[in-house]
């Protein structure tokens, strides 16, 4: 596990605005560069409109960097309750998408719970077949 991924993205769990679901969510991005962008979650009463943490860090990134290697995410962190029963969460269809985008092949995600328990996929894993500019 990332230490310091899991530190950043579970502290902005808390701020996450979901008032509709109660359902928190944080990201913690680390770049090829190696800075990072951290996002939570904001719902909108205009279901589905909303951002997922992925895609707030997503866009602290690419409003921050405008060199290649500051868009090229090395890692990612998503913390998260678990859902159905025990599963991990893991990105959503269309921010597995987003992270593809600005990942490598080997670009680890990392998905854990509050309590530190989790596992870790590459973007391949997630999205087999996902577009890029590759």
């Amino acid at each position: 596990m990332d230490s310091e991924l899991y530190r950043l993205a579970r502290d902005v769990r808390a701020n996450a605005h979901a008032p509709y679901s109660r359902f928190h969510v944080g990201a913690a991005i680390r770049a090829e560069d190696g800075r990072i962008y951290v996002g939570a979650n904001v719902e909108n009463a205009s279901f589905p409109e909303g951002w997922c943490a992925e895609t707030s860090a997503i866009g602290a990134m690419v409003s921050a960097a405008s060199e290649p290697a500051g868009r090229r995410i090395a890692a990612v962190m998503v913390v998260a309750d678990r859902v159905d029963g025990g599963i991990v969460c893991t990105p959503c269809g269309g921010c597995r998408q987003r992270l593809r985008e600005f990942s490598t092949r080997a670009t680890v995600i990392e998905c854990y719970d509050p309590a530190g328990k989790g596992q870790a996929f590459t973007i391949a894993e997630l999205l087999p077949s996902g577009f890029s500019l590759d």
